[in-house]
């Protein structure tokens, strides 16, 4: 399938927030699939720093480490706003992805990665938000991980969860795990779990 990039123009950009985050209003046109450009648009953007996020996995236990922590955005959620998540966080200044997952490992869930393989890179919600996340695997000695993590001058208050990767996956399918990076860290590691592990001996 082959996809022609298309022409757009940003006609004007109009600021409405800055904060940890910064929200855009965009004036723009873009090239229509029936040819020719659109009328001229408006659309709110938020604006966020790259993000990336790691699924620690132990293959001697076939086990995979989640974390649970309260969501402001998930507080309408039908589940309640404490979710399953993978180990994730925004990429630092002079920081690469992988330097940033193994950082947040040690904070979120006190744990030590071993090989850290890239997986995927996705847009999280392109309607409205620019934010990229890059997912890795992590390859982990996850006997003694637990207990209760995070940075308090942060607020974070993260319990650790430590699961057979069949059982992390029925989360999934049960509505338990209901987030985009968690939901696709176990899709990723159970369809190329043989490679990972032929890789990782």
């Amino acid at each position: 399938m082959s996809m022609t990039p298309r022409r757009f123009e940003i006609l004007r950009r109009e600021p409405l927030y800055q904060g940890f985050f910064r929200a855009e209003r965009l004036h723009l046109q873009h090239e229509r699939f029936a040819g020719g450009m659109s009328a001229p648009l408006a659309r709110e953007l938020m604006i966020k720093p790259p993000a990336a996020g790691v699924l620690p996995y132990d293959p001697l236990r076939d086990e995979v480490l989640l974390i649970e922590q309260f969501r402001v955005g998930a507080i309408a959620a039908a589940r309640g706003p404490w979710l399953l998540e993978i180990i994730a966080g925004y990429i630092e200044a002079g920081e690469t992805a992988e330097q940033m997952v193994r950082r947040e490992a040690q904070e979120e869930a006190g744990q030590a990665l071993l090989r850290v393989e890239h997986a995927l890179d996705f847009l999280l919600s392109p309607a409205s938000c620019n934010e990229k996340f890059s997912l890795y695997i992590a390859h982990a000695d996850l006997s003694r991980a637990g207990g209760v993590h995070g940075l308090a001058s942060e607020g974070e208050d993260i319990q650790v969860h430590v699961m057979r990767l069949e059982q992390a996956w029925q989360a999934v399918l049960h509505g338990r795990v209901n987030n985009a990076p968690a939901i696709l860290a176990l899709q990723y590691l159970r369809s190329e779990k043989s490679r990972l592990l032929k890789q990782w001996h």
